[in-house]
């Protein structure tokens, strides 16, 4: 499930992609902006996916062996373990994971570079190599091992991001997020489970139209949170205060002012930790002072208003 921080980073991005273009027209951004939240779940099958590929490879280089004119005992009888592991084979049996691959087009098929340096490197893993060496493994072995790839192997991988970029560019940024669903998705694996499935894209129907909603209010009422920025910011040279900063601030101030349901301390811990990673280095503090002061002014006015107990 795609989490709400990842859908306010969405639009965000595409608030900004909107305002620095200029564009006039909402609905197209709109549309945007909804296609790349599907892509973002699409990064995840695609990565769930990634440790078949590699098993395969290994497989047909093991067939390759094989088929020497003069193979030896090693090549006649391999060391199948990572071939038949039992969790890989779980996600390439997965109906619902190939329908949805098949769906959305999704495959591996343009990357054999990738799939051949990631099994050269995995290869060489001191865990990797635990694990084929072993006596004898379990299941639980079978998923340790595949988490692991997953937990060490990808998120700083420059190949990786090169080949993610040129599949799709909605697909920027979005890697750590697709990690992490991998992992909650094999963290449910048992010995037990005939089939894995992937996790919905949304926790609930809320979840697509909060990010609608929340790109459409911040866009429309722009000008005048920015205005409210602005009042609080008078002490501060303007052309020193970081694009991103305002567009944060005027999101934060649409969410606050927007969703009754959403704690007034959520909204504010969200922005603040997002603009850690895509503001200045400062920016976390400097956004944190200016909307307390946004909050305790628009509570004093009603402006904010939370419905249910401690929400405030």
């Amino acid at each position: 499930m795609l989490s709400r921080r990842l859908l306010r980073i969405k639009v965000l991005k595409a608030l900004y992609a909107h305002l620095k273009s200029e564009s006039t027209n909402m609905i197209t951004s709109e549309k945007t902006l909804m296609s790349s939240i599907d892509k973002a779940y699409d990064l995840y099958a695609q990565m769930l996916t990634l440790i078949v590929e590699l098993a395969r490879y290994a497989e047909q280089r093991q067939e390759l062996a094989r088929q020497k004119k003069l193979p030896t005992h090693e090549d006649l009888n391999p060391n199948r373990r990572f071939v038949d592991n039992a969790v890989v084979r779980l996600i390439e049996n997965s109906d619902s994971v190939n329908d949805f691959m098949a769906k959305r087009k999704l495959s591996w098929s343009q990357a054999p570079e990738l799939v051949k340096t990631l099994y050269a490197t995995l290869s060489e893993r001191d865990y990797f190599k635990a694990y084929m060496t072993a006596p004898e493994t379990s299941f639980r072995d079978d998923l340790k091992l595949v988490q692991r790839f997953y937990t060490e192997e990808l998120e700083n991988c420059e190949m990786l991001e090169e080949v993610l970029e040129e599949q799709s560019i909605m697909w920027n940024d979005d890697l750590g997020f697709a990690l992490l669903l991998v992992l909650r998705t094999l963290s449910n694996v048992r010995k037990s489970t005939k089939e894995i499935r992937l996790l919905p894209e949304f926790k609930n129907e809320d979840d697509p139209a909060f990010a609608r909603t929340l790109f459409e209010k911040s866009l429309i009422g722009y000008n005048e949170n920015l205005k409210t920025v602005e009042s609080f910011t008078r002490n501060w040279d303007s052309d020193r205060i970081a694009f991103m900063d305002n567009l944060i601030m005027a999101t934060a101030i649409a969410e606050l002012v927007t969703f009754p349901s959403i704690p007034v301390k959520v909204t504010l811990d969200e922005y603040i930790e997002i603009s850690k990673y895509y503001s200045t280095a400062g920016s976390g503090m400097f956004i944190n002072g200016v909307l307390d002061k946004v909050v305790e002014q628009f509570s004093a006015d009603g402006r904010i208003r939370k419905s249910g107990t401690g929400l405030i």
